[in-house]
């Protein structure tokens, strides 16, 4: 018996192909509870397997202290640093059902770092089986806005998201539940269509926990990649956020004329209180894709982001609790254009350009003119990163960014010329 077990583990360990199950089955008396159970074991271990990757870096910025979206603020007396930028471990596991559907599907993702280990996905799918085109997903996940959110950073040709991304869906995940809609079967009519539609808490990780009771309807509907010719393909699609935030205060600012030219002004009606303050988001996106006989291709992906966000007077950011001072009502937009060329399966270079503009009423100068109450949450910045990467092999990859930022020139103090916070990065990421 001792042999027969160490064969089945054997077994296991060395894969999980329709063979060795036979094999497996015919070799092992599954008449006794020890036979019975690591057939079991087999079964269950078949449809688990486990993936990560891990971005250690190093980064030169272009003075010391430089503020930055990329990996985070530099110290005061730092400009270059060594830092482990993300390193995920991700357990899936997959049921199927007696016709071998598949039922249920749950995601565990962990992401470690010099600075602690949190969690990043914990959710659950499950599927229907008899039209085969719904599911439901409900747990922490990334949230079904846009493209690029959504794009894993294991699989993303850049270093990092875009500006806007970061700030107005930071950590991408969220708390929550979805519906989708998205054909499994090979000759469905609308086998390309996937819409995606869900509640959500609205902070994702950036709290401890829901802090009002307003949850973030979010949807969105794509059209996965299809083919116009043999060689390229297009995909995309639209998306939209109605949410809000209890206002916990009378205090209310909006953008309006005032005695200074273009200002917030303030609304403070004691029936404030209570109220849904307003956070609504518009996104389009679309993707073309030109793939060459060689491996190499070339891909142009478009997304523009506009909208109204409520936050503070120092950030855009949604607030991660609720608030004790006034609400800052701001329409925003947006943009990420990537240009990406794969001369190989080695080889490969882009240009991405992204912009966000937090505060679509003003532009530049009117920027804390006249001393008037805009600050530097307002100001617009865009950045042009350029880049090259090495596929050294299908585990390892090699990425050289370097991003030019450009932020408006205002009337603020510290703000009427460029700051200096371009940023390289070199990173070499590892994947399983």
């Amino acid at each position: 018996m001792a042999k027969v077990i160490k064969t089945a583990v054997l077994l296991l360990l060395c894969g999980t192909s329709d063979l060795q199950a036979q094999f497996l089955t015919q070799m092992m008396d599954t008449s006794t509870s020890v036979g019975r159970g690591i057939l079991q074991m087999y079964w269950k271990f078949n449809r688990i397997y486990f993936t990560g990757y891990l971005q250690p870096q190093f980064q030169f910025a272009q003075e010391k202290g430089a503020q930055s979206w990329n990996g985070g603020n530099f110290a005061p007396e730092v400009n270059n640093r060594f830092m482990l930028r993300r390193g995920r471990v991700r357990l899936d596991y997959v049921h199927m059902n007696n016709n071998d559907e598949i039922s249920i599907y749950f995601v565990f993702q962990f992401n470690g770092t010099e600075r602690g280990v949190v969690i990043r996905d914990f959710w659950g799918r499950v599927f229907e089986n008899e039209w085969q085109v719904f599911n439901l997903t409900t747990g922490m996940f990334a949230r079904p806005f846009g493209y690029e959110v959504n794009l894993s950073s294991g699989d993303r040709e850049s270093p990092e998201r875009g500006r806007m991304s970061q700030i107005l869906m930071r950590n991408e995940r969220d708390l929550g539940a979805m519906v989708s809609f998205e054909p499994r079967r090979k000759d469905h009519p609308l086998r390309n269509l996937k819409v995606d539609a869900g509640f959500f808490n609205g902070q994702g990780l950036t709290a401890p926990g829901e802090y009002d009771s307003y949850k973030d309807f979010i949807t969105r509907v794509a059209w996965r990649p299809y083919p116009i010719s043999k060689h390229l393909l297009i995909s995309g699609g639209l998306s939209y956020l109605n949410g809000g935030l209890f206002q916990n205060t009378k205090y209310t600012y909006r953008m309006a004329n005032g005695a200074n030219g273009k200002q917030f002004t303030i609304d403070s009606a004691d029936d404030n209180i209570g109220r849904k303050a307003p956070r609504y988001y518009y996104g389009a996106d679309m993707q073309l894709k030109l793939k060459y006989k060689n491996g190499g291709a070339t891909e142009l992906r478009l997304e523009y982001w506009r909208g109204t966000q409520t936050a503070s007077a120092g950030t855009s950011e949604t607030p991660t609790a609720l608030l004790n001072e006034p609400y800052f009502v701001r329409k925003f937009d947006g943009a990420f254009i990537y240009l990406l060329q794969r001369f190989n399966t080695h080889h490969q270079a882009g240009i991405k350009y992204d912009w966000y503009d937090p505060n679509t009423d003003v532009k530049g100068s009117e920027i804390g003119e006249n001393n008037n109450n805009l600050n530097a949450t307002d100001i617009k910045y865009s950045t042009v990163a350029v880049g090259y990467n090495y596929i050294i092999n299908e585990n390892v990859r090699l990425m050289l960014w370097y991003d030019l930022i450009k932020n408006e020139s205002t009337s603020l103090t510290d703000y009427t010329g460029d700051l200096k916070d371009n940023i390289f990065t070199a990173r070499l990421q590892f994947k399983f």
